[in-house]
């Protein structure tokens, strides 16, 4: 939890006083859809005709997959990325990339509603290329990625095109704006749909089934992997309060004691959760939210330490890891993701940001346990 400004004083009241008000791009290329779907050749002059007619709009067809999940309680989803995260962050079977934002969350989702064991994803074309086939009826996950396109005119850069959301220049691959060369440009939400490798008949042996996040830290306790991340940022921790939370005034995460918490996995997730809003400082990662989000920038910083914990979680594996209390955020989660079909994206992004921030900062393995 992020304390608010007003609420940063020294005495045991304002300790409570912070109560929660009630309020890489992805690699391949859109695969020829299942035998059910619409026939393989019309697909992509479809969505290219509906684009220019401004029918799809991909983020909020996104979005919309995002409310769902949310809405289905904060226990609920939270257990089911973390679940899925256990088994790491999910890739491309043929290059080896790792997907980011948005894209994670629904690839996560897809792989424990339909029981896959692995995080490991193609396009139907990536499959066929190295001599496999997606079963028939199998259908795939819808995904986003973002190519921003110079217009050739000026004044207006960074504008969008489809009706799929504008203006923040948010996702995936996002490119810088083109205001330096003169020329203006649009920010395409392009599209895609990946198949997980247990959808895919014939693929060789040396096809990876699993991410490479999850091998690592088989040897490894997921306590050992959060306190090497806790060690290796330096924060300044204090323990002592009644709740977790970050003071960004202070630059200080504020904990209870370490006997309060009910097991070590609990002190570990809630440690991580205000570790991703530590390193949104001015001095880090300068995250602001309140120019776009008003009164609910603080609710949506919330979103985006909870998207970042969970990341941070299913890369060492902390699958039982206990974060109370945040979950009285969800209804101001939902509406900020229903008024805006952008900010889920805009969230997946500054977490995917946070999560790299504080793997780069791991602790170094003692002599000798490499």
């Amino acid at each position: 939890m992020r304390a608010l400004e007003s609420s940063r004083q020294p005495d045991a009241d304002s300790r409570n006083s912070r109560d929660i008000p009630n309020s890489q791009a992805a690699t391949g290329f859109p695969p020829v859809p299942p035998e059910d779907s619409p026939k393989a050749g019309l697909v992509e002059a479809r969505t290219q005709a509906d684009q220019a007619k401004g029918r799809t709009d991909v983020r909020q067809a996104i979005t919309d997959r995002i409310i769902a999940m949310l809405e289905k309680g904060g226990n609920v989803f939270r257990e089911r990325w973390t679940q899925a995260a256990s088994r790491g962050m999910p890739r491309n079977g043929k290059t080896g990339a790792p997907y980011h934002g948005a894209n994670v969350l629904l690839l996560w989702d897809a792989a424990i509603e339909h029981g896959y064991a692995s995080n490991v994803w193609l396009t139907y074309k990536q499959a066929a290329s190295m001599g496999a086939q997606v079963r028939r009826g199998e259908r795939g996950v819808l995904c986003a990625h973002f190519e921003r396109k110079a217009t050739g005119h000026s004044n207006d850069a960074g504008s969008d095109v489809g009706g799929n959301g504008a203006g923040h220049g948010e996702g995936e691959g996002a490119t810088g704006d083109s205001s330096n060369t003169g020329r203006s440009s649009v920010l395409l939400c392009m599209p895609f749909w990946l198949f997980n490798v247990a959808q895919v008949d014939g693929l060789s042996a040396s096809t990876p089934d699993r991410s490479e996040d999850a091998e690592a830290w088989t040897d490894r306790s997921p306590i050992e992997g959060a306190m090497r991340f806790i060690g290796g940022c330096r924060p300044n921790i204090q323990h002592g309060y009644t709740r977790g939370a970050y003071s960004p005034a202070a630059d200080r995460i504020m904990l209870p004691g370490v006997d309060r918490f009910t097991s070590p996995e609990a002190y570990c997730g809630t440690a991580l959760h205000e570790l991703v809003h530590w390193t949104g400082h001015e001095k880090r990662l300068n995250r602001t939210f309140g120019a776009r989000f008003g009164d609910a920038a603080y609710a949506f910083e919330e979103l985006v330490a909870e998207l970042g914990c969970a990341f941070v979680l299913g890369h060492i594996g902390l699958v039982d890891a206990t974060i109370e209390g945040h979950a009285a955020y969800l209804d101001s989660w939902l509406q900020v993701l229903r008024n805006d079909r952008t900010a889920i994206f805009t969230a997946a992004r500054h977490a995917g940001e946070a999560y790299e921030f504080i793997l780069a900062r791991e602790l170094p393995l003692p002599d000798g346990d490499s």
